[in-house]
């Protein structure tokens, strides 16, 4: 098993490959112009969906439709949003909508169909339920159909745990490392062993994570602010006493790619990540293990596939979307384009229990499987990401500027409660 062919990093390599094609919107063929429906459009983003399998779905429903894809560069969501409003032929049949902007799509839910109807609510019970809940309205209108996710984990260097004479194999580092508390003990060993290494690349990636382990976000399901209230103080706490401690390596920018493998010791991230890793450093193939992240499992990342109000067949579309992301067909993609599936059975099958190379050997989605499906439901409000914003941002401007902890959280604070205000969140 390779889990590191598509990672966050390359996402800007297959926007700017993309970002060259040109997509026609209206009228012609390649846009499903026409008007019946007969013609199926779909749009998505490179490392959306595994190239093979859409093929493969063009081939096994040729008969009934011609299905044309497009692969979209630059901004997704701007473009999918302003061609939603705009309306008319130049609308997809059906498209992908990102993890992240999945919520802001959900007060326009009427500008979608409805998936239940179309026969999801029979199907619901083989994908993540907390997954499947992200996408779904107050009322249980259901506008998305899960692609994949993206479960956390503990990414670490055996060798060099070896070499400070601390515990290596991936159960053993789980048990000494099961709180953020213990994550950072741990780290402080380390750096005492190891001079010039770090635990974590910032802080950001402690806090972003931190947030998801828990119920609660930024905003309530009544949409009032609790961006300031002690669950997210603790997430910011968390983040801090790592840079206090001095196992924050204060990296924000492209230099993270040549810490990797030398003074970055683990590294917190999901699946996907893993691509980050070996791509940032090939030569330390073997040398990695993963295991349970401290504090416990989160989330990050991971898409769905919607069908606009305007597709020309419905029935035939759902059907080919729920060929697509099949447990069957979601192993393949997982195979093809790393895509870490939103459906446990496929969990078992043999494109996901092999060992893998890059991680010594290990079958890490024993530490990854049982991380998808514990992960807890949370609520995320449409303003949820942009009232996060300030917050990381703050964060950076500790490790960059020195600014003081507590002016940065107060100032955090402000500055989402205004993007908040300003987004009709009380």
């Amino acid at each position: 098993m390779d889990l590191s062919r598509r990672g966050f990093l390359q996402a800007a390599v297959f926007t700017a490959a993309a970002s060259g094609l040109t997509v026609a919107c209206g009228g012609g063929s390649e846009s499903g112009g026409t008007k019946n429906g007969k013609n199926l459009t779909m749009w998505y983003w490179g490392g959306a969906l595994s190239d093979k399998v859409v093929a493969e779905a063009k081939t096994h429903f040729k008969s009934q439709t011609k299905l044309t894809s497009a692969s979209i560069g630059g901004d997704f969501k701007q473009k999918l949003t302003t061609t939603l409003a705009a309306g008319g032929s130049s609308v997809p049949d059906i498209t992908g909508i990102k993890g992240e902007d999945i919520a802001s799509f959900l007060p326009n839910a009427d500008r979608f169909l409805d998936l239940n109807e179309l026969g999801f609510k029979k199907l619901s019970s083989q994908y993540l339920e907390w997954k499947t809940k992200l996408a779904q309205t107050k009322d249980g209108k259901q506008i998305g159909f899960p692609i994949d996710i993206g479960p956390t984990a503990l990414f670490y260097r055996a060798d060099q745990f070896d070499k400070a004479g601390l515990p290596s194999e991936p159960d053993k580092v789980a048990a000494e490392a099961k709180t953020w508390e213990d994550y950072f003990a741990l780290g402080t060993e380390l750096k005492k062993a190891l001079p010039g290494t770090f635990l974590l690349n910032n802080m950001g990636s402690v806090f972003s994570i931190a947030v998801g382990q828990g119920t609660k976000r930024f905003i309530d399901q009544d949409n009032h602010f609790i961006g300031d209230q002690e669950h997210i103080r603790a997430a910011w706490d968390t983040a801090v006493r790592a840079y206090r401690l001095g196992l924050d390596a204060k990296i924000n920018d492209q230099s993270w790619n040549s810490a990797v493998g030398k003074t970055l010791t683990t590294e917190v991230g999901a699946a996907w990540h893993a691509l980050d890793i070996e791509s940032a450093a090939p030569g330390t193939k073997g040398k990695w293990r993963v295991c349970a992240t401290p504090g416990g499992p989160a989330n990050q990342g991971g898409s769905y596939l919607t069908l606009p109000k305007q597709c020309r067949n419905p029935e035939e579309a759902f059907k080919i979307i729920s060929w697509i992301l099949s447990p069957e067909n979601n192993a393949k993609s997982f195979a093809d384009a790393t895509i870490f599936p939103a459906s446990p059975a496929t969990y078992a099958m043999d494109a996901m229990t092999g060992p893998d190379a890059f991680f010594g050997g290990q079958k890490i989605i024993e530490v990854f499987g049982p991380a998808a499906e514990a992960i807890p439901v949370s609520y995320e409000a449409p303003a949820d990401s942009a009232v996060m914003a300030p917050f990381m941002a703050e964060l950076t401007s500790i490790e960059a500027k020195g600014k003081k902890p507590d002016d940065a959280w107060k100032d955090a604070v402000s500055q989402a409660k205004q993007i908040a205000r300003r987004q009709g969140v009380s």
